[in-house]
């Protein structure tokens, strides 16, 4: 298979454009050359304007991929951008000018063919240069964009294309119809050139540079637009490229918004220092919020409360102390300290406490809803002190000191805003030691998921059956993970083993004792021993690994579909409900049994007896645990076993999904949507076809 190359599309549009513009160059060369000779079969002047046409989208496509693949570049790059195409197309036009300069007087400085060449180069590098600087004009237009602003643009992009094809309509340069388009585009410019939200976003600095490249832009506009006309004063027989609508429009276009983004970048200037200011307050707030992630400590964020505190308020210097904690009479420790020795602020201290308002503060403490303390000190360098208490848990955990060498050098805005990045810091350190608290919870946690997915392991995927007979099962644990289990096994297709047991307590101890409980069976079931084999090897089994306290009910069956028996042995846990479609009624398989880990000695076997019964097409078996019928409503009755045979009754008829889903549905409306359950819900319906 042949691999193409990768041609990127920015390639593609140069070189079709590069094309197009020789295309069109020949066209008008030729032309001129038949009118000067006098020769016949003039070539149509609409081909030329058709090739300008298509010029002119290659550009706007060429230029409008290209931008979008640098959509993030900053604005005072996109400026730089125009106002480097502008002077690159200027420049061409002065060294023309120059290189006709040096052939004044030649026979060379009259050709026509020449003239149209240089007048064609001027045409193309001007049209490079206003539509790229109409679509880099788009990008800053649509900052922070609306949905009006984006319709706006796009109906804008709509009017210039139809202007494209006004020269194939209307060939009259100037007249009604032309003038009429001409100030429609325009004032149209005029509502684009509004959008200026990016202005106030420039530093000081940038906006410094943007005026002098938006001044380039302007100038290097005007004298294009000069240069063009110019030409086709002088040079009456060539096709005139440049009076189209479309280009006279995006020539007033670019110049009216380089003019409206002069002069409103120009008086945002005094400004710009308080923007700035703002958005490092802004910047500030948000490290903040953020200060606080895994493997940081307090005194990381009370480092950037200090620095963004000094930053809002040009403080000359500052520092953070914190109190002793534990004991009220040991001195504070002092955290940060900036462009203050250690003997300037002794000094200050014992300035403040001999004055007031900070003396009655900093001698009692005892004010805890005090929100912040400013005012004049007498001291030789430093005039004015603004003191903030830092809280956590509505305890003052320090103050931050704040020093200007001028008189009332704190005002309420400054204040404000610094009060705003002390309770932001408050909330960061709750928060950091709530993340702390959360880190030492962790490994219980992760035993808890360990113990979830133990749990969930211990159910199985999948409840082994054959067409004699349906089995659907349900389990719910009270807790985040529970003791119930209940799984099946096929010996082959037409005999199966059933087991549903309930460990003892609740949580992750008996999900574990569960778990022992499933190694059991998997273990015996292979060896096809009877239930009451089965429940004697098991107690051996795990009376050597559960603990003294913990025991296990379950009851065990061995289903043969040929002679239709059940083989069962129940080691304490409930009576399985067996409904009899013969009889016509529903009761308990009550037969004596132990749970399993009570008694730990060979004597285990005498407390079990087996069962055997004979089934027929539409009996049903339930075998449940003990939270089902010991499921409390508000009042704290049972569901109770007469309420569980009732429901059999009423519904053996169903097959055994919906009769799992009566049950599990009766007991949780029995219970309540308010209360929570106290024990494991875990139920097997089995309902025989033949």
């Amino acid at each position: 298979m042949v691999k193409l190359p990768n041609i990127q599309r920015g390639k593609i549009y140069i070189m079709l454009a590069i094309l197009t513009w020789f295309a069109l160059l020949f066209v008008d060369l030729v032309r001129l050359f038949g009118e000067i000779n006098q020769m016949e079969g003039d070539i149509s002047r609409e081909i030329t304007w058709i090739l300008e046409i298509i010029f002119f989208i290659i550009l706007y496509l060429y230029f409008n991929d290209s931008i979008n693949k640098n959509e993030n570049s900053s604005f005072l790059n996109l400026i730089w951008r125009a106002a480097s195409t502008g002077l690159i197309a200027t420049t061409t036009s002065f060294l023309i000018i120059y290189f006709y300069y040096l052939l004044a007087g030649s026979r060379l400085s009259d050709d026509p063919l020449l003239r149209n060449f240089f007048y064609h180069v001027n045409f193309a590098l001007t049209s490079l240069f206003l539509i790229s600087a109409a679509l880099l004009w788009k990008h800053l237009i649509l900052y922070q964009k609306s949905k009006a602003v984006v319709q706006q643009w796009q109906a804008y992009e709509v009017i210039l294309l139809i202007s494209m094809f006004f020269v194939l309509i209307n060939q009259e340069s100037y007249d009604y119809g032309f003038m009429f388009g001409l100030i429609f585009l325009v004032i149209y410019g005029v509502i684009l050139s509004v959008n200026l939200k990016w202005i106030p976003y420039l530093t000081f600095r940038e906006k410094w540079k943007s005026i002098l490249f938006l001044a380039i832009i302007i100038v290097c506009t005007a004298y294009l637009l000069v240069q063009l006309v110019s030409y086709n004063q002088k040079n009456i027989d060539f096709v005139n490229l440049s009076e189209n609508l479309f280009l006279l429009g995006l020539f007033a276009f670019v110049l009216i918004y380089a003019v409206f983004s002069f002069l409103v970048t120009l008086f945002n200037l005094p400004t710009s220092s308080v923007f700035e200011q703002k958005l490092t307050e802004a910047i500030s707030f948000q490290k903040l919020s953020q200060s606080i992630q895994p493997g940081e400590n307090e005194e990381q964020v009370l480092d950037i409360l200090m620095d963004s505190s000094m930053s809002a308020a040009y403080v000359d210097a500052a520092w953070l102390e914190l109190h002793a904690q534990e004991e009220e009479d040991l001195p504070g420790k002092i955290l940060h300290q900036k462009f203050i020795s250690n003997g300037e602020r002794q000094e200050l201290m014992a300035t403040l406490k001999k004055t007031e308002p900070f003396a009655s503060y900093l001698n009692e403490q005892k004010n805890g809803k005090l929100e912040y303390i400013y005012g004049k000190i007498p001291h030789e360098t430093f005039q004015s002190v603004l003191i903030i208490p830092i809280r956590a848990n509505k305890k003052i955990l320090g103050d931050l000191f704040l020093l200007k060498e001028v008189k009332d050098g704190f005002n309420k805005e400054m204040i404000n805003i610094i009060s705003t990045f002390v309770g932001q810091t408050s909330i960061s350190i709750e928060n950091y030691r709530l993340l702390n608290e959360a880190i030492r919870n962790e490994r219980y946690r992760e035993e808890l998921e360990i113990a979830q997915r133990v749990q969930r392991s211990l159910l199985p995927s999948e409840l082994h059956h054959n067409e004699c007979f349906e089995i659907d099962g349900f389990s719910a644990a009270a807790d985040e993970v529970g003791g119930d289990y209940y799984e099946t096994y096929s010996f082959d297709r037409d005999h199966f083993a059933l087991i549903i047991g309930d460990v003892s307590g609740k949580g992750t101890s008996a999900a574990f004792n569960m778990s022992q409980m499933k190694g059991v069976f998997h273990s015996l079931v292979q060896l096809n021993l009877s239930p009451k084999d089965f429940l004697t090897k098991a107690n051996s089994a795990l009376s050597r690994c559960l603990e003294k306290n913990n025991f296990i009910t379950t009851t065990y069956y061995t289903v043969n579909t040929i002679e239709k028996e059940i083989h069962f042995a129940r080691a304490g846990h409930c009576p399985t409900l067996y409904y009899s479609r013969e009889k016509g009624a529903a009761r308990f398989l009550n037969i004596k049994g132990m749970g399993l880990g009570i008694v730990r000695n060979e004597s285990f076997e005498q407390y079990i007896e087996e069962g055997k019964l004979h089934f027929q097409s539409g009996d049903v078996m339930v075998l449940y645990t003990d939270g089902i019928v010991e499921a409390k409503n508000e009042i704290g009755q049972e569901f109770g076993y007469d309420n569980l045979r009732n429901l059999l009754d009423l519904n053996y008829h169903l097959p055994a999904r919906e009769i799992r889903t009566k049950i599990i549905e009766s007991v949780f409306a029995f219970v309540g949507k308010e209360i929570l359950p106290d024990d494991d819900y875990s139920l097997l319906a089995i309902k025989f076809k033949a």
